[in-house]
């Protein structure tokens, strides 16, 4: 039996604070992804788009709360990941992950998952379902 099985609803994952977002992180997710939309790089884009500053790709945020899942992963996968994306993502900003069992049976885990900035306000929220399938190594 895995930590994974343990698991009840209502219990909470160990969160996970980032180091504050910085503009290298985004110039590398930006290489990573393609997405070279000069609002999550460049001030001065960024404002003559109306943003207060630099941003962060949404995606970039989606992608940092699968971090909370790295403990299973050798115990099954993220089989669903659906967000809403709640605010933006600021240059220095701090953001916390959470992420809450909601439901948790034989062969999946539904989590409640949530991004926040320092003030505590929601950026990301949505759902994980993390399908319980036992990955075996290969040998050859």
């Amino acid at each position: 039996m895995s930590a994974l099985d343990e698991l009840q609803t209502g219990d909470k994952l160990e969160t996970i604070t980032l180091p504050p977002v910085s503009r290298i992180d985004l110039i590398k997710y930006a290489g990573a992804s393609g997405d070279y939309n000069p609002i999550h790089t460049i001030d001065e884009e960024a404002e003559k788009a109306g943003l207060p500053g630099v941003i962060a790709h949404g995606m970039w945020t989606m992608g940092n709360l699968a971090k909370l899942f790295t403990p299973f992963y050798e115990h099954g996968f993220i089989q669903d990941y659906s967000i809403r994306f709640k605010g933006m993502v600021f240059l220095n900003d701090v953001i916390t992950l959470h992420a809450e069992v909601e439901n948790n049976d034989k062969e999946q885990a539904a989590f409640h998952v949530r991004a926040e900035n320092q003030k505590g306000k929601a950026v990301i929220e949505g759902q994980v379902v993390f399908s319980k399938r036992e990955i075996k190594a290969v040998t050859y």
